[in-house]
Order: structure tokens, then sequence, then C-alpha cells
């Protein structure tokens, strides 16, 4: 019950800070989504700071979540799969009419550069993401997909980097072109 009380308030915070951010949202806002009492915050969170650290954990556990059926899917070549994330998120930020982008680039944004426990654990984040397509694309480069010379390493973070220009783009632009024309690039370079 402990754990389902923190739950439902990392939820309802990651929903509203992923909306409006970090510093415009309260915690009092929080509780009130998430329909618990004031004092069951300060049981589970030291600080405000605190409770955003651990909305990084949450975000990168919802991260994921939601590529797991496609990582895990071994039918769908290592090319494919990368593709297929592309067109996932593509499609989820057409549905939600262009809005809110990526939660750990806005975290990134907003408190990347404030905060040194906040800028550690975003760099994580971030590396973590990297991590995945360096993993992709070293099982394509295993299969010949690619070529042997592409440093995956340099690949992955200039594909994390552009996926999160291309979604600013994307917000002030409230068009999925950013996010298409990234996809274009990426895999015309990759598959080269």
């Amino acid at each position: 019950m402990k754990q389902d009380t923190k739950h439902k308030i990392l939820e309802a915070g990651a929903r509203i800070i992923h909306h409006k951010g970090f510093h415009h949202t309260g915690i009092q806002e929080v509780l009130n989504a998430a329909g618990v009492p004031k004092g069951s915050f300060y049981f589970y969170f030291k600080s405000k700071d605190d409770f955003g650290l651990h909305i990084i954990d949450f975000f990168n556990a919802m991260y994921i979540g939601m590529l797991e059926p496609i990582l895990t899917d071994k039918d769908l070549s290592p090319l494919k799969r990368i593709e297929k994330i592309f067109d996932y998120y593509t499609d989820v930020f057409e549905k939600r009419d262009y809005q809110c982008g990526c939660p750990i680039g806005n975290l990134s944004q907003e408190m990347g550069d404030l905060n040194p426990a906040f800028s550690d654990k975003l760099t994580a984040s971030v590396e973590m993401m990297a991590n995945i397509y360096q993993n992709i694309l070293d099982e394509a480069k295993d299969s010949d997909d690619i070529a042997k010379d592409l440093d995956t390493s340099q690949m992955a973070e200039f594909i994390v980097s552009s996926w999160h220009g291309a979604l600013i783009k994307m917000k002030i632009n409230r068009s999925v072109e950013p996010l298409r024309l990234h996809k274009k690039f990426i895999l015309e370079f990759i598959t080269k």
C-alpha cells in the first residue's frame, strides 16, 4: 500500500511536470492530482528536488517500458527496430498534438545546469538512451547491415542529440515534420 501511494505521487507528478515543467509544478498540485494528503509527500521524499530526482527514475522506467516490445522483437532487423522507435514516438507526439516533448530533454533544458544532482542523473539518462541505440547499431554492424567503420558510440550520441533538437522544432512548429526529417537523415546516413 505504501509503495502504491508513492507510485501515485510519482505518476501524477510526472504527468504534470512533463506538461508544465519542474519549476512550474507545485507539491500541493501533485498531491491533489494523486489524491493523497500532504504528509505523504514528505514520508517518501526529503524535498522537491529529491522528488525531482525520483521523477527522472520514473521517466527512465517509463521510457524503457515503452521501448521494450520493440527492443525485444528479434523478428525485426536492427535497423527496422530503430525505424520503429522513431515511428512509435512520432505517432505518440502526433496524438499529443505536438506537446510536451521528451520529459528527460525538457528537464535537461530546465534543470541540467542549475543543480549538480539533476545534471548527473540527467546525464546518465541521456547516456542510457544513447546506449540503447549503440547496442542496436552494434547488432546492425555484426549483421553487416551498416558499415564496419561506423563509430556506433558517436552515432548513438548524435541520434539522441538530433532527436531532442527535432523535438524542440516539433513543438514550436506544431508539426511532426522535424521528426520525419530526423528519421530520414539518420537512416540514410547509417545505411550509406
